[in-house]
């Protein structure tokens, strides 16, 4: 007797990213209450189960959702508000003083854009650290993506913490409202090394221990902030991180550029997991991750596209491509870092990453987030190899559907519950009212920030 599902959805390829690695030609998968309950040749599993509802995709291709491990969702509104500047000049003379002039509207709107970006190019969840979080992970249970979301945590006041000394207890009540939350989950966020001290970091490590949580940190991100690490506390931002028991299992680590080998030793040894920024390091000039050797020696590496103020797009179809590229050319090796690999950072690695070892794959019983890639555009034809493809020839505007906990949030251009059109008029208007406010900061007369 055939079984009952809520959907079946059927696609002439599903990239499983089982630990296999299967492919499926001609297949389906099976959704009961947002988990995959089967999935197989199209022919068996209609035969096996009974659908509600079924959908047959024809020609395309399916994966599991996309991971961004690493990024600041309301950055959108900064989007090429400055570019072409080295990462501490960017940071403190144009960022910052922008941030500063964020309303909590801004970054609900701003996260909301990000969200519906990501969801266009196959993301289903994310990892994020930024301002007033509680503004931004209200903004994502509403879209409906899966989000690791913390408070950035600094030495100084913030649009999210005018007190520096009460960081530290805005974090636990942030964690506290998102307890049990399916889809939301909290980390523990002190920004780095530079704009934090060690009291601090401390403080993260033993709030993180206390209450079992994930964190997340800047770490080694360029060759200016280990310089001004040994000016500051005589040592390099991993051991300073180490002495303040922040490298642990639970840690994710951001950028991981200026690394030397027993840093690198360090790093896997303790667990730590590291986002990689190809494009967003490119463009700030930070440096080239020792991407390689880190996987050599055993890290988890996952793959993120930091804020779309410093990359400028939330796209990890084009981070794995820029990632397989870059490092091919800066080992003059074409075969370092092979499509299977990159496919594996942007997901299975991206959910260990995250925490979330049961995403990034499509196997019976884990969540249905998944995205479908329309196989009749031009640059996805002829179909060789699937997993070639969607690192070397995909850009995300093939996405077709993009599904978490087997809800569809976006398909063919529309957004579910979302009144897009209304989100960019919103978006555009307050992008003006930031670009007016920068103008009149570097009006004449007027000194930097």
């Amino acid at each position: 007797m055939a079984r009952s599902c809520d959907l079946i959805l059927s696609a002439s390829c599903i990239v499983t990213q089982n630990d296999q690695r299967e492919v499926i030609r001609d297949g389906a998968l099976a959704v009961t209450d947002g988990r995959i309950a089967a999935l197989g040749p199209r022919g068996q599993l209609e035969t096996e189960w009974r659908a509600a509802e079924r959908r047959d995709l024809g020609e395309a291709l399916i994966l599991p959702g996309l991971i961004n491990a690493h990024t600041h969702a309301p950055m959108t509104l900064l989007r090429g508000l400055a570019d072409d500047l080295p990462l501490m000049e960017w940071l403190t003379e144009h960022i910052f003083p922008c941030e500063a002039k964020l309303t909590t509207a801004m970054l609900e709107v701003g996260t909301t854009l990000a969200c519906a970006e990501m969801l266009a190019c196959g993301i289903t969840a994310f990892a994020d650290m930024y301002l007033n979080e509680t503004a931004i992970y209200r903004a994502v249970d509403r879209l409906g993506l899966r989000a690791l979301v913390g408070e950035g945590i600094f030495a100084f006041p913030s649009i999210g913490c005018a007190d520096p000394a009460h960081f530290l207890d805005l974090a636990r009540s942030q964690a506290e409202e998102l307890a049990g939350h399916e889809r939301l989950r909290y980390a523990v966020s002190p920004h780095a090394v530079y704009t934090t001290n060690q009291d601090i970091l401390e403080g993260c490590a033993l709030l993180a221990e206390e209450l079992d949580l994930p964190i997340q940190i800047h770490l080694a991100e360029s060759k200016e902030e280990t310089a001004r690490c040994l000016e500051m506390y005589g040592c390099r931002p991993v051991e300073l991180c180490r002495r303040s028991g922040l490298l642990t299992p639970r840690t994710l680590a951001a950028h991981g550029v200026d690394l030397n080998n027993a840093e690198m030793d360090l790093l896997a040894l303790t667990g730590v997991s590291l986002a990689h920024n190809p494009r967003s390091n490119m463009k700030l000039a930070s440096g080239v991750s020792p991407l390689p050797t880190l996987l050599d020696r055993g890290c988890n590496v996952a793959l993120g596209t930091d804020g779309a103020a410093s990359n400028n797009r939330l796209n990890i179809f084009y981070e794995m491509s820029a990632c397989a590229m870059l490092h091919k050319i800066q080992g003059r090796n074409p075969a370092l870092l092979p499509a299977q690999t990159v496919l594996d950072m942007a997901t299975r690695n991206g959910a260990l990453a995250l925490g979330w070892p049961e995403l990034g794959r499509l196997v019976p019983g884990v969540p249905a987030d998944l995205a479908a890639m329309d196989l009749t555009r031009p640059g996805l034809v002829p179909l060789h190899n699937p997993v070639s493809q969607l690192v070397y020839a995909a850009g995300g505007d093939e996405v077709r559907l993009t599904m978490v906990a087997g809800r569809i949030l976006y398909e063919d251009g529309r957004f579910p519950g979302l009144d897009y059109p209304a989100l960019v008029k919103e978006a555009k208007d307050m992008g003006l009212e930031l670009r007016t406010t920068v103008a009149a900061q570097y009006a004449p007369g007027k000194t930097r920030p």
